[in-house]
Order: structure tokens, then C-alpha cells, then sequence
């Protein structure tokens, strides 16, 4: 069964914020979820179903829905690193729809750039046999630009394109942590820190935060805000296979053409794209494998300005994205959902707004692209679409 069009999205914020060193973790999920829940017209009396991930302080929903004053009827705590709050759009799709709730609210927040705490979680089986060789976060990311470049002859001035782009829409952007438009020379001049990804391949690290506001569609007409559609909605892990990883293909393979068929369009029918862009090579690949282009295109795809807004063959990321704007948590699924929603209201930054943006994509990606890791894709349209 299809849930095209079960759920809306009614509210969305997004923390202002980059460094909050005076603010809990708690405290920066209430201001977003107030935040959210303000633009939508609605109150915490009025959330019926709460959502959040591993960076929600004490038991996630059980301590947050305390501190929050809610008392929910359905709650999630789906933990998908940077994918989770995408994950959780289409686990409240369906709560909604088999009527289990009619006000979802979802909330993100970190504070990285100023709390030396991190989310620890208890190690996994594969711990024992990959922790001792001393693997780091950067160093699986380049792993993988480097098989896509020996597999494809994709170039450093290639994943530069999309550094570009994203600090071309940040100057736009007076929240974003980067506002300095940076060259293709510029990104490949930047140290390297893992070959061959540069210093500029790599997000920003931030504090902040988010929260979107679903709602029925019996909920939404009864709201004086517009209203964006849910159009389509796919998830899938990617693990390592007992070693048999393909480091070119992510999880997207097989969330993108889950969510498309949900929605009933095809990757052609998108004005815009939020993608996940913890590095480079995050985007290039998620933009293949959604099927925007050939598997091992995406170099030759981003060039010659491509990703930028407004007139580009596939905008991206209009807010600066992770790379220059936003990264709250080391997580960047909520903050794409949430351009994605401002774009499709034609709320984006004029400098940026893609003209009669009717279908937006937003995609997460979780964990680590070296090894495993979770994709989320979720398509957006107008509330006539």
C-alpha cells in the first residue's frame, strides 16, 4: 500500500545558531521543537507523536517527552546517524496513516563545536575485528573517493564541484558558519587531510539543531500554513556483506528508487535536491545512485556548474549544506528535510530559490560510506501534487 500523501509537513526550524555553548542538549531540542511546532500553528498540547535519535539526551523519547511536557500516544527513537530523521518522516507517514497519531514531531540537536561529549553507543560486532587496524571517520570517506576514482577516473576537481556550489548558496545564507565562495583551485589547494580528500571536501562541524511537525491531512486543512506533501518515502542499511563491500554504490540504490515509486515520479520530475554532504564524495555517489545520472557519471555530471541554484541541472543544497552551513550533531538528515520544505514553499533565499520548485528530494546518509551504513530518501511536492 502506497502512503503518497498520508502525512504533511506543517512545520520547520532550524536552530540559528552554529555555537550554543549556553545552552543544554535538551534545552536546543526544546527551542527547535517550539520553533517548528510556532510555524505550523501548533502548541506541544497539540503533538500526539514523538520522534528522535541517538543525540537526544537520557532515553530518548521517555526522557524528552518529560522535559518537553508531552505525553504521546506513539514514539520513535529509530537511530540511523545523519539518515534517522528521514527514517523517522516515513515511520511517521505511517503512524499517521494506521491512525496512531495526527501530530508528529521530530527533533535534532548537537552540540559538537562546543561540548567535548559525543552519542556513545556500545560497540558493535564487527568492532573486534576492525577497531584494531585504527579506522577514522575521514580516512574510510577517502577509501571510498579513491576506489571511485580508480574505478571511473572521477577527479579531485571533480568533487570540488560540488564544494563550490554549496559555498556559492552559503553567501546567501547569514546563519551559515562558511560564507565565503571558494574556486575549484582553492578546494584543491586546501591541505589534504586523508588522500584524496582536502580540507574543503569535509563538512563543517557545528552546533545546533532542527525539528519538523507531520500532520494528517484532515490536521493540515485545518491549518492556516502551507502545507507540503509527503510524495514518497524509502530507507535501506548497507552493510559490509562478510567483506564483500562495493565501496562505489551506497544504500541510495535501493532507498532512492523505493521513495520514487512511492511518489509516483521519476529522479527527472526533481527541481531540487538536499543531499547529504558530510564530504564530497557523499554527494557524488548519492546523486548516481539515485539515479540522477550513470553510475560512475557523477564527476562528469557535477561539473561546469551543475548543482547551482537557481538554474542548474539539479540545484543542491541551497543553504550551504554541511560543507558550509550546518552539520549539528555530525548529523545532517534534519537539515535537509528542512531546505528541502523551504524550497518547495518558495521560502529559500531569492539569490537560491529554484523558480516554481514543485518536487524536492532530501537523502540522508548514516554512519560511514567505508563500511556500513543508512540511507533514507524522501520526496516532497506541494499539497496539490
Amino acid at each position: 500500500m502506497s502512503l503518497r500523501g498520508a502525512a504533511y509537513i506543517v512545520g520547520a526550524y532550524e536552530h540559528p545558531r552554529r555555537e550554543i555553548p549556553d545552552r543544554s542538549l535538551a534545552q536546543i531540542h526544546a527551542e527547535v521543537a517550539l520553533g517548528a511546532l510556532s510555524d505550523a500553528g501548533l502548541a506541544m498540547s497539540d503533538v500526539d507523536a514523538y520522534f528522535c535519535a541517538g543525540d537526544a539526551p537520557g532515553i530518548g523519547p521517555l526522557n524528552m517527552s518529560e522535559y518537553l511536557g508531552l505525553r504521546p500516544s506513539f514514539v520513535d527513537s529509530t537511530e540511523g546517524g545523519g539518515a534517522s530523521y528521514l527514517q523517522h518522516v516515513g515511520h511517521a507517514m505511517a503512524a499517521i496513516a494506521g491512525a496512531k497519531c495526527s501530530v508528529a514531531l521530530i527533533t535534532l540537536a548537537g552540540k559538537p563545536r562546543t561540548s567535548k561529549g559525543g552519542i556513545a553507543a556500545p560497540p558493535g560486532p564487527d568492532a573486534a575485528f576492525e577497531a584494531p587496524f585504527g579506522p577514522t571517520t575521514v580516512g574510510l570517506y577517502a577509501l571510498v573517493a579513491a576506489r571511485h576514482m580508480h574505478e571511473y577516473g572521477t577527479t579531485s576537481e571533480d568533487l570540488a564541484e560540488v564544494k563550490v556550489a554549496t559555498s556559492l548558496h552559503a553567501q546567501h545564507n547569514p546563519h551559515a558558519l562558511l560564507r565565503t565562495p571558494v574556486t575549484v583551485e582553492e578546494v584543491i589547494a586546501s591541505p589534504v587531510i586523508s588522500s584524496p580528500l582536502h580540507r574543503l571536501d569535509c563538512c563543517v562541524r557545528t552546533d545546533g539543531g532542527g525539528a519538523v511537525v507531520l500532520v494528517s491531512p484532515e490536521v493540515a486543512r485545518s491549518l492556516n500554513r502551507q502545507p507540503v506533501k509527503v510524495l514518497g518515502h524509502g530507507e535501506s542499511l548497507k552493510h559490509a556483506v562478510g567483506g564483500q563491500i562495493d565501496l562505489t554504490r551506497t544504500g541510495a540504490v535501493e532507498s532512492g528508487p523505493r521513495a520514487f515509486a512511492e511518489a509516483g515520479i521519476a529522479p527527472s520530475d526533481v527541481n531540487y535536491v538536499s543531499i547529504y554532504d558530510s564530504f564530497t564524495i557523499t554527494v557524488l555517489e548519492a546523486i548516481e545512485d539515485l539515479g540522477f545520472c550513470e553510475k560512475g557519471a557523477g564527476g562528469r555530471f557535477v561539473r561546469d556548474g551543475a548543482l547551482v541554484a537557481p538554474f542548474g541541472r539539479l540545484p543542491l543544497n541551497t543553504d550551504g549544506g554541511g560543507l558550509c552551513s550546518n552539520h549539528p550533531g555530525n548529523r545532517g538528515g534534519m537539515t535537509k528535510l528542512i531546505e528541502a520544505v523551504r524550497q518547495v514553499r518558495g521560502e529559500a533565499h531569492p539569490a537560491v530559490q529554484v523558480p516554481d520548485c514543485e518536487i524536492a528530494l532530501a537523502h540522508g546518509t548514516g554512519v560511514l560510506l567505508g563500511t556500513r551504513s543508512v540511507s533514507a530518501t524522501v520526496i516532497l511536492g506541494r499539497a496539490d501534487a
